[in-house]
């Protein structure tokens, strides 16, 4: 379980700032998107899959990088690639390094996005564990074709960040989002980790009333 103690510090007193953030870049909704998706979600599948799957997860959980590098990949290849399942990545970072590493993602753009966070997981121990974790995702960020200026100044985009603060008060208010990761599937939450059979259980219970 991961500590919700930075998220409660570092959104205290948005709500002024939340409320005046623009929300017209934020693309529309594709075609045949289930009611879970909103505007602006990083997400892979059909969007009209029978199944949505909206994943909260912070970037410097243990949790989340073993289910993004041992689960995720099969799900992704039996359930995301048939058709079956949409799934939403949502940030909720619970300290500073989960947030910098989240910005770094985004400014990948959408079509790299998911290249980025697999890659933040599988260096996961080298950037987490590091002395200076900014300068090991800069490097990470040279790699996937970021320069450290563009990464610096992501870094220090306020309005992206207060999206993903608002994201994440938006998600706790609604799912009371304890720890990460958190699986909301077809509006359902689950908590308690996510094994590829418990999955593949939740799934098939879903698919005869679908």
């Amino acid at each position: 379980m991961v500590s919700r103690r930075w998220f409660i510090a570092g959104t205290a007193g948005l709500a002024g700032s939340i409320a005046a953030f623009p929300l017209a870049h934020l693309s529309a909704l594709p075609a045949g998107a289930s009611e879970w998706e909103k505007p602006g979600d990083m997400a892979i599948g059909r969007p009209d899959a029978p199944i949505t799957v909206i994943e909260y997860f912070s970037l410097t959980c243990p949790h989340c990088r073993n289910f993004h590098t041992d689960v995720y990949p099969i799900i992704k290849k039996k359930y995301v690639d048939n058709g079956t399942v949409r799934l939403i990545f949502r940030d909720f970072p619970l300290n500073r390094p989960a947030m910098d590493a989240a910005l770094i993602a985004r400014c990948a753009g959408s079509h790299n996005y998911f290249a980025f966070i697999d890659t933040l997981f599988d260096t996961f121990d080298n950037w987490t564990r590091s002395s200076d974790y900014l300068n090991a995702l800069i490097q990470i960020g040279q790699i996937g074709g970021i320069k450290e200026s563009d990464f610096l100044a992501c870094k220090n985009n306020e309005e992206m960040e207060t999206k993903i603060l608002s994201g994440m008060i938006e998600a706790d208010e609604t799912y009371t989002i304890q720890s990460t990761p958190t699986f909301i599937i077809n509006g359902k939450k689950y908590d308690q980790g996510m094994s590829f059979n418990k999955f593949q259980n939740i799934v098939e219970e879903i698919l005869p009333d679908v």
